[in-house]
């Protein structure tokens, strides 16, 4: 059984800095793409952030590009989202996602085979 676990979340001042972290257990012999969403209250979940299984490829969206850093410990089965810069529209409850048996990138949810339960990021203006 897969399990993500989402820490690092808090309530940060607008240009703040937070560095969240997703750490995976269970099935840790395979190969998985990582990736990052987020659903601000009364709205969808949307993409944020996504690396593939090596790291060396990685995928944003258009309103966090510049400003957040995905990366990954394999060895550490962990994934990371440096977030610079926050706003306060960046306030949200945030997921990981892994999708297994993938080398690329991926952006759409339904892709994704398993999911954490999130973490709350609230920045004030």
């Amino acid at each position: 059984q897969v399990q993500l676990v989402e820490s690092g979340g808090g309530l940060v001042q607008a240009g703040g800095s937070l560095r969240l972290s997703c750490a995976l257990s269970g099935r840790t012999s395979s190969t998985y793409a990582m990736g990052w969403f987020r659903q601000a209250p009364g709205k969808e979940r949307e993409f944020v952030a996504a690396i593939n299984w090596s790291g060396g490829r990685t995928y944003y969206a258009d309103s966090v590009k510049g400003r957040f850093t995905i990366s990954r410990d394999n060895p550490q089965n962990t994934v990371y989202l440096q977030m610079n810069n926050l706003k306060p529209e960046d306030t949200a409850v945030y997921y990981c996602a892994a999708k297994y048996g993938s080398l690329s990138v991926h952006s759409g949810q339904g892709e994704y085979d398993y999911w954490g339960q999130g973490t709350q990021v609230t920045v004030s203006s």
